[in-house]
């Protein structure tokens, strides 16, 4: 049986934002390959990651590539995704940014070099208590009605 231990509403909070923020980091990925998949086709290649899918992007909204327009009509649809999907992202990111500025347990470990505030509140969100790693539901309804 797998202990954990008890978390407060807010870290609850958080630790929801980082699992969202997962979850369309993983949808811009298989946008981003699929994207790949279906230039390569058309002879069309970008290297892996993010920061070279604005090649495919072009090739995809400019009239005169090698894509079809049959194509480009319906990828344009993975690229207005893909854009939603990055504003999202944007967003979730200044969140956690304005909560590590307001949590004192955040700005204390963003002093630490190369600990900026994603990582920061990751910390915050994610890590269990100090001394709290190996606890039983009994021992956790104890404690948790020590803390109310």
């Amino acid at each position: 049986m797998r202990f954990v231990a008890v978390k407060s509403e807010a870290k609850q909070a958080l630790s929801a934002v980082f699992r969202v923020r997962d979850l369309l980091v993983g949808q811009r990925t298989q946008l981003i390959n699929a994207l790949r998949g279906h230039l390569g086709e058309y002879g069309v290649v970008a290297p892996q990651g993010p920061f070279h899918v604005e090649r495919l992007i072009v090739e995809i909204e400019d009239s005169e590539s090698l894509v079809p327009e049959s194509a480009r009509s319906c990828l344009q649809f993975l690229v207005d995704t893909l854009r939603a999907l990055r504003g999202r992202i944007d967003r979730l990111d200044a969140e956690i940014t304005a909560r590590a500025k307001q949590d004192e347990g955040a700005r204390r470990l963003m002093e630490i070099p190369g600990i900026g505030p994603m990582v920061a509140t990751a910390i915050q969100a994610l890590a269990p208590p100090a001394g709290r790693c190996h606890v039983n539901w009994r021992s956790a309804t104890a404690w948790a009605r020590m803390m109310a």
